[in-house]
């Protein structure tokens, strides 16, 4: 395939407030990778916050950066090494792929790697482009039954399957979701999905709530004033106890200490959301009640298990998808994100194909 820089536009950010349409060349597979026609990119809160500040904690934007991880294409070229894949096969793609097999890829939490490549992660591009090229054992064969949309949002139902085994969700479950994002709202249905016999969902805003109860909240409950101690009561009046199970997606500390505060003794608090490094939270609350409190980060051998639910029918995220763009409206979809007025903004980077 000529290397014609018109061909591969991209959506580059350059500095804090400096959003930019480039293009560049075509880029050319190595060994074990393959090349992907892009099709559907979601844009993710972390490109917004690039975007708009430049950094995310630590990951500091110092040349410019192509953004997206949210992803699926077509595979146009392979690689010399790679058997599994061929020119046609559509795939959605795992942003996270370890550069090098560390002790954590020994033991299968890939995703603590410190060296880990990751999609529009500083210095690493990310795939909101035309063409892209990407390891292809991180690259998984969609069904036929699967959108590329629904392919493209397996990256945050990872986030969600990810939050979901590590608090040990299981069948008869009463479950607390903090935030009717698109992370809490996929850590919902993941939820449902896993067992759980009742999930309550809070959020300050009535619109995400609505969305909530429509893809399954047994409960939902609209933030405004209350202490963490009085959202923790009134979560409790909604299940009939204590829920074993708090997947806290905001960041808020407020939020956090209500978790601690909802969780039934013995159950698990796992923290999905990132807000400020340092946070006060009432730990002696949870350790004298044994409340158990996980971090997550981001989710490892999650792919195959999501491509099982889209394809079975076991979760729908199609839903989740308010707003579609062009890529040659990249602006203008990253402002509508920025904006708040859709839920999931999805990027069809495909001239030739613009349906999900």
């Amino acid at each position: 395939m000529a290397a014609a820089k018109s061909e591969n536009l991209s959506v580059v950010v350059h500095g804090p407030g400096d959003l930019r349409l480039e293009n560049s060349v075509i880029p050319e597979p190595g060994p074990n990778e393959v090349l992907l026609k892009m099709h559907s990119v979601g844009i993710c809160g972390s490109d917004v916050h690039y975007w708009q500040h430049g950094r995310i904690g630590d990951f500091v934007v110092k040349k410019p950066m192509v953004l997206g991880h949210e992803a699926s294409g077509t595979v146009v070229k392979v690689g010399s090494l790679v058997k599994h894949l061929k020119p046609g096969d559509r795939v959605a793609i795992e942003p996270g792929a370890p550069r090098e097999i560390d002790e954590f890829c020994k033991i299968g939490r890939y995703n603590l790697s410190p060296s880990i490549f990751f999609c529009a992660t500083p210095p690493d591009d990310g795939n909101l482009c035309r063409f892209y090229k990407h390891n292809a054992s991180f690259c998984y064969k969609l069904p036929d039954n699967v959108t590329f949309e629904e392919g493209a949002l397996i990256e945050p139902l990872s986030v969600g399957i990810h939050a979901c085994r590590r608090a040990g969700v299981t069948l008869g479950n009463k479950v607390f979701v903090c935030g009717a994002g698109p992370i809490g709202l996929v850590s919902l249905l993941v939820a449902k999905a896993m067992g759980a016999a009742q999930v309550v969902v809070t959020d300050l805003s009535a619109s995400r709530l609505s969305k909530a109860k429509e893809v399954g909240a047994d409960f939902i409950l609209q933030i405004s004033k209350e202490s963490p101690q009085e959202i923790a009561s009134k979560v409790e009046g909604l299940l009939g106890c204590k829920p074993e199970v708090t997947i806290e997606c905001t960041g808020a500390e407020t939020a956090i200490q209500a978790g601690i505060y909802a969780t039934c003794s013995g159950g698990t608090l796992v923290l999905v959301g990132l807000g400020s490094e340092m946070t006060t939270v009432p730990l002696v609350h949870a350790a004298t009640r044994e409340v158990d409190i996980k971090g997550v980060f981001r989710y490892c051998n999650t792919w195959p298990m999501a491509i099982s639910m889209l394809a079975s029918k076991s979760v729908n995220v199609k839903s989740l998808v308010t707003h579609r763009f062009p890529l040659e409206k990249a602006l203008e979809a990253f402002e509508t994100s920025r904006k708040g007025l859709g839920l999931k903004v999805m990027l069809k980077c495909d001239p030739d194909d613009q349906n999900p």
